[in-house]
């Protein structure tokens, strides 16, 4: 029940989604339990909350962000595959990239995608430091602070510019971020409760921080 209220929400918040997606965002949880039995890239207590705190958190940077076509973005961290597997789901024609140190979260990640059909998803183990490509956009959740991120990622931003916002870091985190973005005078906030309604929002946000180029 609680599935459909949630599929519901998806839906009525992406009205645009196609059968082949709305049936990918259904698969996920049958997914994610049979792995998780496996291999435990989620807990206990959250598996039964997947759709609220993983799919529908992750797709709150699509309320601050439509990915164009061809566009390239790089998943920090992903775990089991959050935000880059809804987002992927979400924006078929984007290329995914998403890269996490820990080789069994990887391995499930990848196993997730196959079994969407998600050929705009590439998963590898990898630490940020040490990924080659520039990209449009950074996403992730709330993997360390952002001074911290923002050392790892900040010379792997694409020069050309080709969506409304400027290319840089769509950071998923909670609570108050005043201290953590003292020394990021441009960061943006946008608070997820302005989009959802579930409680587990009230202090959730979007923080888009803008990355110059640099060659």
């Amino acid at each position: 029940m609680l599935k459909n209220i949630i599929m519901e929400e998806i839906l009525k918040q992406f009205p645009d989604l196609t059968d082949n997606q709305m049936e990918q965002f259904q698969k996920l949880e049958s997914l994610y339990q049979d792995w998780n039995a496996k291999i435990n890239v989620i807990s206990r207590k959250d598996i039964e909350e997947l759709y609220t705190k993983h799919v529908l958190h992750s797709l709150g940077i699509a309320k601050v962000m439509s990915f164009q076509p061809n566009a390239k973005v790089l998943d920090v961290g992903t775990g089991g595959g959050f935000p880059g597997i809804p987002l992927a789901i979400l924006f078929p024609e984007t290329n995914f990239y998403l890269i996490d140190v820990i080789a069994k979260k990887i391995k499930v990640v990848q196993a997730v995608a196959d079994s969407l059909g998600l050929t705009n998803v590439k998963a590898e183990q990898l630490r940020a430091e040490n990924v080659k490509e520039d990209f449009d956009f950074i996403v992730s959740r709330a993997v360390t602070n952002m001074p911290d991120f923002y050392s790892w990622v900040k010379n792997k931003i694409k020069k050309e510019q080709k969506h409304d916002l400027k290319n840089g870091i769509l950071y998923l985190k909670g609570g108050d971020l005043t201290d953590e973005l003292k020394d990021f005078p441009k960061a943006t906030l946008y608070n997820l409760s302005d989009f959802f309604e579930d409680e587990f929002f009230e202090t959730k946000k979007v923080v888009h921080l803008p990355l110059k180029f640099k060659p």
